[in-house]
């Protein structure tokens, strides 16, 4: 999803209301497809989606590997997803004098459409439960014995079912631990840009909407999926309904939420508060401020530097609306009597106390005892050098093919490899100037905190000013071809060995630190907590069976709820926006800026139904990843498209108040009207309604 600064003043207000109110009502929830809250739709709603519309929904959704959801929603093959999620892919297909965010896209013809360097999209064939084989597992064993046990048949079960079905396969955690489950996705990588408008008319209002609301975004871009040299023709896809919903009507979105906290315990948040938050923070603004600078140097600079300094904004201000709301008075207090009366409920009867209630003391005392330990190891990464990091992945792939598959770390599993190659080999263009920036934030944020005396800190402080390293090591380093990363890995560790590419120099010193790092946390830290999560979970089943629903993993999920207002500042926000109140935003901005419009709305603004919607708020509850979903109706007809959450759901991590956390959407309507009025691509529009 894209805040505002006044989000910080807005959350602590609202989290002085959660705090004092009743929990939130039933649309909470971001439900899996195996148990959906068909009892509670059916309760309130009247509707209860039968199996064949679920399986006709999970099929029709599509999960963005690069970050976001979407959706197919016609025959040949059509992807929908927002802008802000096609935006990494149309940053990697622009040049110097060819900049596709700026100016947008449209291919009239197939054969203009362009493939994409390194777009992964999968869609959930299937899903089964695997808690009992992993658990079986890991039974008689304990500490690091037992996690390795979990994650060897975890990956064991993982490549079984790849190999018998030719899918993606993995296994994913649910409830903490408490289920274990084998999704197994259609995989494609033929996929095509379409369409996608000007930045300026996706993104109206910048930075200083995001996180907003009312909004006046043409968030959105096409994708067609390619196979075997032709269109691919799904069976299962979304049809279009312009009318989209009305105020009041039942709405679901469909997608992949990234990551939610709300079953931690309290001392799992206290750390996240006391230090991962401090430190992400820290470095968005440290990166911001340095990717700013080498923007200035000129327009191909700037272009280069767009797009990664909108995804920091972006992460600043959605981590800065948590960690106000983790750090608002009452806050843990809150959390704290919700855990001690499910720990009183687990103590009412001796069995369940007998099996599950330590397992909070263990996790606490865990992250009491290594709390300064996880905290540096923490630092041992080059955050957000993308080359010096493709060089730290080529040193561990080539090490840790030459383990069994059971014994490998994880991200380096026999059924992870294929995805792991695709990304690693993008032929997406490097810039060397570029990747020297991000290189020197990285070298001066991880010798700034951690101490001189730490194996990482001495390695780095080998290479002399950060800068002039950076600038040397991104210059000098061949890395920035694919085919000589293609190369090394296919030679081995000998030729990885052999190398004097820098950054592969660099790598070879850092990585048995890194490897070292990860036996340490699941040996000392992994070994006590994952169980004890396991147990939290396995005590919510015991204690309410399968109402509750898990936290977010990126994994497909179901929420619902109405279209509808909600209060703000004293008043209401409407549940729709017009056309006529995206040119009068425009002109209250003298058409500068952010609110400026592509010179085409003006032109043909005659032309067009001013009375057409253009985004709407529903209370489904959604997270970051849900970007590119879609809005669907009881009829399984797409209405709208999500790109954003309001301010008030920035806290969404943590908890859902249906009063006034809203999904903010582009309606149906507003994509057809645009493609027809004012971009003449009736064609894609005849695509998308076509009965």
């Amino acid at each position: 999803m894209k805040g505002h600064a006044s989000a910080v003043r807005t959350t602590a207000v609202l989290l002085v209301l959660f705090l004092a109110s009743p929990p939130a009502g039933a649309e909470e929830g971001m439900w899996t497809f195996d148990n959906p809250p068909l009892k509670a739709l059916s309760a309130k709603y009247g509707f209860e989606p039968d199996a064949k519309w679920l399986e006709h929904v999970r099929l029709s959704a599509v999960r963005f590997m690069d970050g976001g959801s979407g959706s197919f929603v016609s025959a040949h093959g059509l992807v929908l997803t927002n802008h802000h999620v096609a935006v990494g892919q149309l940053q990697k297909m622009s040049r110097a004098g060819r900049d596709y965010v700026k100016t947008g896209f449209y291919a009239a013809r197939p054969k203009d459409e362009i493939k994409c360097p390194d777009l992964e999209l999968n869609v959930l064939d299937n899903m089964n439960d695997v808690t009992a084989k992993v658990l079986a597992a890991a039974r008689g064993k304990r500490g690091e014995a037992a996690i390795k046990a979990r994650r060897a048949e975890r990956a064991r079960l993982a490549e079984e079912a790849k190999k018998k079905t030719g899918l993606e396969c993995e296994v994913i955690s649910l409830y903490q631990g408490g289920e274990y489950w084998l999704y197994c996705y259609r995989k494609y990588t033929d996929v095509r840009l379409v369409f996608a408008p000007e930045r300026q008319a996706a993104y109206f209002g910048g930075d200083h909407d995001n996180f907003t609301y009312p909004r006046h975004d043409l968030d959105f871009a096409l994708f067609r999926v390619w196979q075997d040299g032709k269109p691919l023709q799904p069976q299962h896809y979304l049809r279009f309904n312009r009318r989209g919903a009305a105020r009041g009507e039942l709405v679901f979105v469909v997608g992949h939420p990234g990551r939610t906290q709300r079953l931690y315990t309290v001392k799992q948040l206290e750390f996240d508060r006391d230090h991962g938050f401090p430190l992400r923070l820290e470095f968005f603004e440290t990166t911001i401020a340095a990717l700013e600078k080498y923007s200035q140097r000129g327009p191909e600079q700037r272009r280069r530097a767009l797009v990664r300094i909108f995804a920091f904004n972006n992460a600043k201000k959605a981590y800065g609306g948590m960690y106000q709301a983790i750090k608002a008075p009452g806050f843990m207090e809150r959390f704290s009597k919700t855990e001690q009366r499910f720990r009183q409920r687990v103590a009412s009867r001796k069995e369940w106390q007998r099996q599950y209630g330590s397992a909070w003391d263990e996790i606490a005392t865990t992250l009491d005892k290594y709390e300064a330990e996880l905290t540096r190891r923490s630092l041992h990464n080059l955050w957000g050098a993308s080359l010096a990091g493709k060089a730290i992945t080529i040193v561990k792939l080539v090490g840790e093919l030459q383990k069994p598959d059971a014994e490998r770390l994880d991200g380096f599993h026999q059924a992870q490899l294929d995805r792991l190659r695709f990304n690693l080999f993008s032929p997406a263009p490097v810039y060397p100037d570029f990747e020297a920036v991000t290189l020197e934030v990285a070298l001066r944020f991880a010798l700034k905190h951690l101490p001189a005396d730490d194996p990482f800190a001495k390695v780095l402080g080998e290479l002399g000013d950060p800068r002039q390293a950076a600038e040397r090591l991104c210059r000098q380093s061949k890395l920035k071809d694919p085919a000589f990363r293609k190369q090394l890995v296919q030679g081995g560790p000998t030729a990885v060995a052999k190398c004097n590419d820098p950054l592969i120099v660099l790598a070879r010193k850092l990585v048995p630190i890194l490897v070292a790092d990860e036996h340490w946390r699941k040996q000392t830290v992994d070994a006590v907590i994952t169980p004890a999560s396991e147990r939290i979970g396995q005590a919510r089943f015991a204690a309410f069976g399968k109402d509750v629903y898990p936290d977010a993993t990126f994994s497909l999920r179901l929420s619902y709820g109405t279209v509808r207002g909600y209060p703000m500042n004293g008043t209401l926000a409407p549940y729709q926006t017009t056309l006529y109140g995206l040119f009068d935003r425009s002109l209250g901005f003298d058409r500068q800026g952010e609110w400026s419009l592509p010179e085409r709305f003006w032109q043909r603004r005659n032309h067009l139904d001013l009375a057409t919607p253009v985004n709407f708020v529903c209370d489904c509850d959604i997270i970051g990843g849900n970007s590119g979903s879609p809005v669907i109706n009881r009829r399984a007809e797409l209405v709208g498209l999500v790109f954003d959450g309001n301010i008030e759901s920035l806290a969404g991590r943590y908890f859902f108040d249906d009063t006034v956390n809203r999904t903010v959407s582009v309606h149906s309507a507003y994509i057809i009207e645009a493609l027809r009025k004012l971009y003449d691509a009736g064609d894609l529009a005849d695509e998308l309604e076509m009965p």
